[in-house]
Order: structure tokens, then C-alpha cells, then sequence
């Protein structure tokens, strides 16, 4: 059981606290309410953007790495769909440090246009290497418009475009920043050996000042149900073939997620997952194959991606994927099969609260999407998935008119 003591400022800014006394360490972990999908669809890639901006220097500390450096600490950041997290570790009798660099770049950053070319540069190069040059790099640019026709999650976090970045203005990112990060828009998660009562008190001392900003209200266009099937055929200088598909769930906090997740599991989980026993080791059509879902706040996606053995064409390779597909929506999964995915998450899920960092990124998470203590809950969830949820959860989802296929040809083949 995770214990989480809350206080809530007048500004609106949550804050969580985890006592873990088996560390001299503490981790504080600032999540804001901000994605990609809150982006304009002509001005992507800008929380992204703010990614890297927010270290680059705020209104009053021009350096962010530095003084956490000299106390012991370490920090980080990353951007998803849903989010925008930041998080600092370091010794937890030095912890003030982090509340006073995280609590002057959420009341102003350094809006110079140094600064803001600098990180337009970095970020456009990010672009390019890990999107344009990198083999199956264009992968997202390509699989998510073609699965979310309305949805903002039709675009990866680094935007659609590089167009996007390199012509954000000053008073973009100043408009995009006051709107978004703000107390009210975020949440405050400390973990570690720390006394809650004082980090209330710390919170109060450096956060209490930041005003309240008028954050958007969030309207998303949903998604349609899809009803046919979508192909997109491409070819690319890359070393051999691969075929991606991309099947519509439903959203973290739908009652089938966890039904969904020990679906992908079974199908990919280990060696000795259905696909890799059948295309992998028996029928040596794949020289490696993975099914994942994406885990989006909003309703997301169950992908099945592979790559075949040389000879074998992507026709073949995606028939015998669909063979697959068919075998677990008709037969029920047997009690060791789903006891044997169980067991893995179990373990994962343990091991993941061993980390006072990870227990600070997750019950933030928690608290943003229902409440945190729901976090002891995950365990029994999954323990309740029954053979007959996952057999309707398959026929439900891994349907061919929900299915958008991706065809990724090698130009040597």
C-alpha cells in the first residue's frame, strides 16, 4: 500500500507527498496538464518545444543545471500526448533547492530570442535526426494521420512538421507558456525521505505567490469509430521490410484497459508469447515482432508491429499476422496462459514501486487522471481480468474495418 498525503494551494497547484524513509533521496516530480494534443494542428510540436525551453534559464535563475549540481542533484524532462513532465532527484535535505528552480520557471521563463532560437535549433535538429535520418524514423509522421482522422493524437510530440518550430515566434511560446503552465494546470508530487507537514510548507513558501492563469478549457474533437480499412504503402531507403498496424482502444481509464493491456501482453510478451512462438520460432515468418498499446489518457491504440524474415513479403507477413489475430478473438486464452501475464505485471508493478522517482511520475499521473491512491488499486484490476474479458475484448477491437495498416517497403527487397 502507497500512503499519499495531499494539499491543495489556494492558487489551485496539488501537491502529493509519498514518505519513503528507505532513502537518504527524495525525487519532486512537477507534472503539467499539457500535451501535444492541446496544440493548435497549424502550431505543433510546442509542448515539446517548452520541453526545452524550461531549461533554459527563467526569470530569475539564468542557469537551472548549475545550482541543482551543487547539491547533489540530478533532472529531466519528457513530453508525451497527454503530459508535460519535469523532475528533479537529489539528497532530501537539500530538496528547498528544487522547489525554488521548479517554482521560478512555472512563474516566467526566459523569454529572450536567444533563447528561443537556441531551442528552435535544437529542437528542429531532434527533428531530423531521430525522424528523417534515422531508418523507420517516419513512422509516426506516417501510422498517426492515418489511424486519427480528427483527434490530435494524429500528430507524434515533435509535431507534424519542422515547419511548425522553426516559425514560432516569441509571442507564440509567451502565449502558449500563460496559457498552459500554471499552479492551477499542474501537480506537485514529492517522494523520497521527506516529512509531508514540511513539504507543505515548502510548497506554500515558494509556490503560493504564482498567480492562477486562465487555462483553456479542454475541447477535443473525438474521434469517429472507424469502419473501414486504411492502408498506406510507402517505400524508404531502409534495410528490410516492416508492417505496422494500429487498432482503436479505449481510453487509460475505461474499464477494459486492463483487459487490453493483458491482450497485447499475450499476443507479445516475452518469448513465450503466442506471436513469437507461432511467427517467430515455428513458422520463421518474422525476424521480430512486438504488440504494445499506447496508454493514452484519451482513447488510444493497440499496435502490432513486425519486421519479416528476408523472402517473406509484407502480404504474407500481414496474412499471418491476422491468422494470429483470429486464433485469440475464437479461442478463449487458457487460465496459464492469462495467469502467466498476470504474474509478469505483478512483478513489473512491484518493481516499479521501488523507485521513489517512479512511485513521484506515477502517482502524479494517477492524481491527473482520477486520484492517486487509486495507484493500489492496479494490482487487483489486472488480478480480475477474466479469459472471456480478453476473448471480448479482442473480438471488439481486433477488428480489420478498426485496423489501420502501415506497409513500410525496403527499397533493397
Amino acid at each position: 500500500m502507497i500512503e499519499i498525503q495531499r494539499h491543495i494551494l489556494n492558487n489551485g497547484l496539488k501537491v502529493l507527498v509519498h514518505t519513503d524513509k528507505s532513502t537518504p533521496l527524495a525525487a519532486v516530480n512537477l507534472l503539467y496538464n499539457i500535451g501535444s494534443k492541446d496544440e493548435s494542428p497549424n502550431q505543433t510540436g510546442f509542448a515539446h518545444l517548452f520541453e526545452h525551453l524550461m531549461f533554459g534559464g527563467s526569470k530569475h535563475i539564468a542557469n537551472f543545471d548549475a545550482p541543482l549540481q551543487l547539491v547533489g542533484g540530478d533532472n529531466n524532462a519528457f513530453t508525451t500526448n497527454d503530459i508535460t513532465n519535469y523532475y528533479e532527484t537529489l539528497p532530501a535535505n537539500n530538496i528547498e533547492t528544487a522547489f525554488w528552480l521548479e517554482s521560478d520557471r512555472m512563474l516566467e521563463l526566459d523569454f529572450s530570442q536567444n533563447n528561443l532560437d537556441v531551442q528552435k535549433n535544437v529542437v528542429t535538429e531532434e527533428f531530423k535526426q531521430r525522424y528523417l535520418n534515422q531508418p523507420y524514423g517516419d513512422l509516426p509522421l506516417l501510422f498517426r494521420p492515418l489511424a486519427y482522422k480528427h483527434h490530435p493524437y494524429q500528430w507524434p510530440t515533435i509535431g507534424k512538421t519542422i515547419d511548425h518550430i522553426q516559425q514560432a515566434t516569441l509571442n507564440d511560446v509567451k502565449d502558449f507558456f500563460y496559457k498552459h503552465y500554471a499552479p492551477n494546470n499542474a501537480i506537485l508530487c514529492v517522494s523520497g525521505n521527506v516529512n509531508a507537514n514540511e513539504i507543505f510548507k515548502l510548497a506554500e513558501k515558494w509556490f503560493s505567490q504564482i498567480p492562477q492563469r486562465k487555462v483553456p478549457v479542454r475541447k477535443l474533437i473525438q474521434e469517429p469509430q472507424q469502419t473501414e480499412s486504411r492502408f498506406l504503402e510507402v517505400e524508404r531507403d531502409v534495410p528490410a521490410n516492416l508492417i505496422q498496424m494500429a487498432f482503436h482502444m479505449n481510453e487509460r481509464t475505461h474499464e477494459s484497459y486492463h483487459a487490453t493491456d493483458l491482450l497485447s501482453d499475450i499476443l507479445s510478451n516475452g518469448n513465450s508469447s503466442r506471436l513469437y512462438q507461432s511467427l517467430i520460432k515455428e513458422q520463421q515468418l518474422f525476424a521480430e515482432i512486438n504488440a504494445y498499446i499506447t496508454g493514452d489518457d484519451d482513447p488510444g491504440l493497440l499496435i502490432v508491429r513486425g519486421r519479416p524474415s528476408d523472402g517473406v513479403s509484407l502480404e504474407i507477413a500481414n496474412k499471418a499476422i491476422w491468422n494470429e489475430l483470429e486464433k485469440v478473438c475464437s479461442d478463449p486464452v487458457s487460465d496459464y496462459e492469462l495467469q502467466k501475464v498476470k504474474n509478469k505485471v505483478e512483478s513489473s508493478l512491484i518493481y516499479s514501486e521501488i523507485s521513489f522517482l517512479n512511485k513521484a511520475m506515477t502517482l502524479s499521473h494517477f492524481e491527473l487522471q482520477t486520484k492517486a491512491d487509486d495507484i493500489n488499486l492496479e494490482a487487483e484490476k489486472y488480478e480480475k481480468v477474466t479469459s472471456i474479458q480478453i476473448q471480448n475484448i479482442a473480438n471488439q477491437i481486433l477488428l480489420p474495418t478498426n485496423c489501420s495498416t502501415v506497409l513500410y517497403k525496403s527499397k533493397l527487397n
